[in-house]
């Protein structure tokens, strides 16, 4: 929708330089604080600009002492592989729903779409105790199974519309070329599906980064941390005297990278969300 009236239009843009502003003050308020050392935390404002020369080192500090580069590694196998399992498992589950006519196909739907009204916290005890009987406690394939079994509703809820929105008519000329279900769905559905899987993708991605809670249960080895829990570790080891600008430079070594996916797949996200809407 176009606005047309200056006074609305001026408003609007001021509305939004305020949300701007909301937003990356933080982000800058983070970095600057990554650039300074104690003495200027306390001897300062600590919303003060930080003093020459900037302490850029605080991030390789951070990678080296606190091990970031151990926990950076196991956030990107983890989020990959459970991203890339989520996705490719709730492709297949929800073109199955979604083009296929079967007996029990609304209630296995309700039961995927149910579960996520169910806080994962409840399953958190038998979930411990199958991926110990598993010998999947401390491994980098236990994550990656449980994120993508906790993103998989979601996953599921999102592509099932984006399916049914597809016309018929694109299999039904598949299947007369001689295409086989399998071959239709990996190399004609498929593909037509990348704004919704993309979005899945993306808020996988966003989710598997971030996740401490299950982390903490099922890893207790420091070489198998993720970037959440090593930033709650560095913190606990520094004790009573807290690095600031370090503490600050692991925090944005956490952020940056989902902020810079969602920056750049914001409008696939957004057309994802829009495109199994409306049928």
């Amino acid at each position: 929708m176009t606005v047309k009236n200056p006074l609305a239009k001026m408003l609007v843009w001021i509305i939004l330089i305020i949300w701007s502003v909301a937003v990356l003050y933080p982000l800058v308020w983070t970095l600057l604080d990554a650039l300074k050392n104690n003495e200027q935390f306390f001897l300062n404002a600590p919303w003060a600009l930080p003093k020459f020369p900037l302490l850029w080192s605080n991030f390789s500090y951070v990678w080296s002492k606190y091990n970031f580069s151990t926990y950076f590694l196991n956030s990107i196998v983890v989020t990959v592989g459970s991203t890339l399992l989520g996705m490719i498992l709730a492709a297949m589950t929800a073109y199955i729903l979604a083009r296929y006519d079967f007996k029990g196909n609304k209630i296995l739907f309700t039961i995927y779409i149910s579960s996520m009204m169910i806080p994962f916290a409840l399953a958190l005890i038998p979930l411990f105790f199958l991926l110990n009987d598993l010998h999947l406690i401390n491994t980098w394939l236990g994550l990656i199974l449980v994120y993508a079994a906790l993103n998989l509703p979601f996953g599921i809820f999102l592509l099932v519309g984006f399916y049914k929105s597809l016309p018929k008519e694109i299999e039904e000329a598949a299947i007369i070329d001689g295409t086989s279900h399998y071959g239709t769905f990996f190399r004609v559905m498929l593909p037509l599906s990348q704004p919704g899987l993309i979005t899945v993708m993306i808020t996988n991605m966003l989710n598997n980064w971030n996740e401490y809670f299950l982390g903490v249960v099922l890893t207790n080895e420091p070489t198998k941390y993720t970037l959440p829990i090593g930033l709650a570790v560095m913190q606990a080891e520094m004790q009573y005297r807290v690095e600031w600008g370090p503490l600050f430079a692991g925090l944005l070594i956490t952020t940056l990278p989902t902020l810079i996916v969602y920056m750049i797949y914001q409008r696939q996200i957004a057309s994802g969300i829009t495109a199994g809407a409306v049928k």
